[in-house]
């Protein structure tokens, strides 16, 4: 279900962006020979390299179709849009190289959508604010947005030039923060006047600002994944100050604090956790046993123990602080499943397995240490990647999106009743 769309924006038109994907486009496989392959190669590759492509699940020609139309208008060249659906459907039909092995079970859940009004954005990242307002970041539009879930309104705000969101965050004030992945910068909105203020990065090694959650004190703390770094933010004075990683590359990432104040992040980039001592910003280092693991993003359950996804071997990791204990369960996808986001809500853990098509919605039980996996939707079809979830302030749903059909999705889990 589709809520409904004010955009401060005005019409929607044409997009033109110009993501990093760009620049490696060099690299990307090359389409097949056929009619429609010139327009195809002029418009859709203008934001996107052709492994989004040629890597798909593949669709029909009106699965093609309804995914287009949330990347760019193409009403105002009829021609061309006909003939990059049927180049489309005819080189790249639905097909099962990447399906995801879906496992039943007895949970219930719905799905509640949302479709962001600029087109070609990749919504992503949903948190709620107090008033109730879910905010996004539209990274490629360069906006962030916030809906309105009993109306289904939407409002965007365009960011200064080049800041390409990466994420959002709620401070105590209800100031919207971003993170400014492209123009290194952190940010935020005061949704009352509309002003935006941002923080340039101290230091020029520091590019590439990620995610960014608020510790119990208000401070602000964001991880620089290519850049290798973790950076503090102090809202009262502007002030920030940066660390560097022990090992090279190891890109951090995700980010939570423990219930003792201390910062958790997940590397990308190395098979390693890293905590972050708040007072002092020093960093020490859990080694990972398991090579080639890489970890998007890590959550910290009610007992202290630090769930995370091990993509880069397609499982599910835990962590015990206290004893030291690593434990790893395959995920129902297999090991190039690439598991992304993360939750701890109420008591199980949620994830998505982003290598597969469709991406699944996944529920891991630790009591009784089974899986259960859904379909998520984009629509009409199954297209998009959650790159961040949050719970509802509730703490009764999921908040998560399909960036590339520019969804917003809150998951709606089925209640046990009460035992008597």
């Amino acid at each position: 279900m589709l809520g409904s769309i004010r955009s401060s924006l005005g019409s929607l038109s044409l997009v033109v962006l110009v993501p990093l994907a760009v620049q490696a486009q060099d690299r990307a496989p090359a389409l097949p020979d056929g009619a429609g392959r010139s327009q195809v190669e002029s418009l859709c590759t203008g934001c996107h390299q052709t492994n989004m492509i040629t890597a798909s699940a593949g669709y029909t020609r009106e699965g093609w179709a309804e995914l287009a139309s949330t990347m760019i208008d193409l009403s105002s060249v009829p021609e061309d849009r006909a003939a990059i659906l049927q180049y489309l459907a005819t080189h790249f039909p639905p097909n099962t190289r990447r399906a995801a092995k879906l496992v039943p079970g007895p949970l219930q859940i719905s799905f509640k959508e949302w479709q962001t009004p600029k087109l070609g954005q990749r919504s992503r990242d949903p948190v709620q604010a107090a008033d109730g307002l879910i905010w996004w970041a539209g990274q490629w539009g360069n906006v962030i947005g916030s809906i309105d879930p009993k109306t289904g309104a939407m409002t965007e705000y365009p960011l200064p030039a080049n800041a390409m969101p990466h994420t959002v965050e709620i401070d105590r004030h209800g100031h919207v923060w971003y993170t400014g992945n492209k123009n290194a910068t952190v940010g935020y909105l005061d949704p009352k006047t509309g002003r935006v203020t941002e923080y340039k990065m101290p230091d020029p090694a520091a590019t590439d600002p990620h995610t960014l959650i608020f510790d119990r004190k208000g401070i602000a703390w964001f991880t620089l994944q290519n850049s290798n770094m973790v950076g503090r933010l102090d809202p009262a004075t502007g002030a920030i100050r940066l660390v560097t990683m022990k090992t090279p590359n190891a890109k951090p990432y995700g980010i939570k604090e423990d219930a003792s104040g201390n910062l958790w992040i997940a590397c990308n980039g190395a098979p390693c956790l890293a905590k972050v001592d708040p007072a002092t910003m020093e960093l020490t280092e859990v080694k990972l046993p398991t090579p080639g693991t890489t970890v998007r993003r890590l959550d910290i359950a009610e007992d202290g123990i630090i769930w995370f996804v091990n993509s880069g071997q397609g499982k599910l990791g835990r962590y015990d602080p206290k004893s030291g204990e690593i434990k790893e369960w395959p995920s129902p996808s297999g090991p190039k499943s690439h598991p992304y986001a993360i939750l701890v809500l109420d008591g199980a853990v949620w994830y998505n397995e982003s290598g597969v098509r469709p991406d699944a919605l996944v529920r891991f039980d630790p009591k009784t240490q089974t899986f259960q996996s859904w379909a998520i939707p984009s629509g009409g079809i199954h297209a998009g990647i959650i790159r961040h979830m949050r719970a509802t302030r509730d703490g009764q749903s999921l908040l998560i999106h399909q960036s590339s059909t520019n969804r917003i999705i809150q998951v709606n889990v089925q209640r046990r009743a009460a035992s008597r």
